[in-house]
């Protein structure tokens, strides 16, 4: 006799539960957000490095530009005279503490997946170059946004995430 469940539930934890965000995110699917983020992050950082110039501007729209900038600091460039090993070993402890905190924080898993390919996307910079490579330059007017990348959006949209979970009570954030 033919089972009559839904084809989707081998995605959720029973075949009578529906495919919700948690059943989404339960497993490895976290890892495998974050290591999207991390592919995508590298391969557009490739790009830049091989067909733009240092400190070159590629003009897109009114308010965005293409650029390549070696950032030695943290966010925005500051805090350049701590050097690349402190950026490295900050790095290397966030990754252990977002990777523990998606395997034990269920209702957080996309935030810390975020967080985690963006933080392994500049680790791997760090590592390789000494650098960050940045290239997406918005403004308006004279007024711009200090160069970011792929692994900086992540990073920003996963914390927004957990800030906004963290708002709802949705969250405990413990290790």
């Amino acid at each position: 006799m033919k089972s009559s469940t839904s084809p989707l539930h081998r995605f959720t934890d029973s075949p009578n539960k529906s495919l919700t965000s948690e059943s989404l995110f339960s497993g490895f699917c976290p890892f495998i957000i974050a290591l999207f983020v991390f592919i995508l992050d590298q391969f557009t950082k490739y790009l830049v490095k091989s067909y733009v110039s240092p400190h070159e501007i590629i003009r897109v729209l009114s308010f965005f530009n293409i650029v390549y900038v070696e950032n030695i600091g943290s966010a925005f460039g500051m805090f350049k005279s701590l050097g690349n090993i402190f950026f490295i070993i900050v790095a290397i402890l966030a990754v252990v503490f977002v990777s523990i905190f998606i395997i034990k924080d269920e209702g957080n898993r996309l935030g810390f997946s975020l967080i985690l390919g963006g933080a392994i996307g500049n680790l791997t910079d760090r590592i390789v170059h000494g650098y960050v490579i940045d290239f997406l330059d918005f403004y308006v007017g004279r007024l711009h946004w200090p160069a970011f990348n792929i692994a900086d959006s992540a990073l920003t949209v996963g914390i927004f995430i957990l800030m906004i979970n963290l708002l709802k009570g949705t969250t405990s954030l413990k290790a």
